[in-house]
């Protein structure tokens, strides 16, 4: 059966990229609205409702309004938004999140994708807060750098436009109110925010993000060999797993896989642990592209998992 997909947004940088994974697939039909009909409420509603998969690329208000427009039972619903990531009648779409997550997504009538800066933090802390590894009133910090292209069109037209003389390491967010945070706190398993503070490079896309983990203060400290087998056990789990675990070396102090574009244009995540076990420190560092796992790469996924197609499909990594 050829499934008939709708990309609601899909001139953005997100619906673009999920099209451009999506094009040349036999088993998919991808609905298009013409350039000029594309804030005709009538033509969306239209395309919507005869889509069998909605994929929503859009502002928060925007994509509220596109599942408003949504009349029947049949179509499916991806937003990549913040409007549903925290509403529980929202399937979160990190597939390996947990053991049962990728068949939740699999039955999942409407579907959140994942924040980009999210999936790194859920990513390196949920397992170790499951395992018992790290409490979950834990006082979290976190920090990354992340590629241009995910602060939207207005980000991207001024870092091209400012070539060489853009910024090439700005912090942003620091009124802490976020609109990750409470995406971050729900699903990594935390009993209060995070302290994040991103940034963002002078570079287009890919992005790492560092969970630091100052251990002394707990009633039973982990080593840094614990921590990496907690991780490394989780990840072995999950079917078609995207996110993998590197090697753990006590003495490692840096690593060139560190490049936050190395996993540009695939669907990959690598978690890295690093540790002083005699200073009781530690971090997890999460490699990923901002517009692949952080964005349309997982919505391809999530699709695969709706669909019952191979997770893979259209999907390098």
């Amino acid at each position: 059966m050829v499934a008939k997909i709708f990309i609601d947004g899909e001139a953005g940088t997100t619906g673009l990229q999920i099209r451009e994974r999506l094009a040349g697939r036999a088993d998919l039909n991808l609905l298009s609205i013409a350039a000029d009909k594309r804030k005709d409420m009538d033509e969306r509603k239209r395309l919507l409702n005869e889509a069998d998969v909605a994929i929503l690329c859009l502002p928060d208000e925007a994509a509220r309004e596109s599942v408003a427009l949504i009349e029947n039972e049949a179509t499916r619903v991806i937003d990549a938004s913040t409007a549903y990531r925290v509403d529980p009648a929202w399937v979160y779409g990190f597939a390996e999140m947990d053991k049962g997550q990728g068949a939740a997504i699999a039955g999942a009538r409407r579907l959140s994708n994942p924040g980009c800066w999210p999936q790194g933090l859920i990513g390196g802390l949920r397992p170790l807060i499951a395992a018992g590894l790290i409490p979950a009133d834990f006082s979290t910090t976190y920090h990354g750098v992340s590629g241009y292209t995910g602060g939207g069109k207005a980000m991207i037209a001024e870092y091209e436009a400012a070539g060489a003389s853009a910024s090439a390491y700005m912090p942003y967010g620091l009124t802490f109110t976020h609109k990750h945070l409470p995406e971050m706190t729900l699903y990594a398993g935390l009993e209060q925010a995070p302290l994040f503070t991103p940034v963002v490079g002078n570079f287009a896309q890919g992005m790492t993000s560092t969970v630091p983990l100052p251990l002394a203060g707990l009633a039973r400290v982990p080593r840094g060999a614990e921590l990496h087998a907690a991780l490394a056990d989780h990840y072995a789990s999950i079917p078609d797993s995207f996110v993998a675990v590197a090697p753990f070396d006590a003495g490692l102090g840096k690593s060139a896989a560190l490049d936050p574009q190395a996993h540009n244009g695939t669907n990959r995540m690598t978690l890295h642990v690093f540790a002083n076990d005699k200073a009781a420190q530690a971090a997890v560092i999460a490699v990923y592209d901002n517009l692949g796992k952080g964005a349309s790469g997982a919505a391809v996924q999530n699709l695969n998992l709706m669909l019952g197609a191979d997770p893979r499909t259209s999907l390098a990594g």
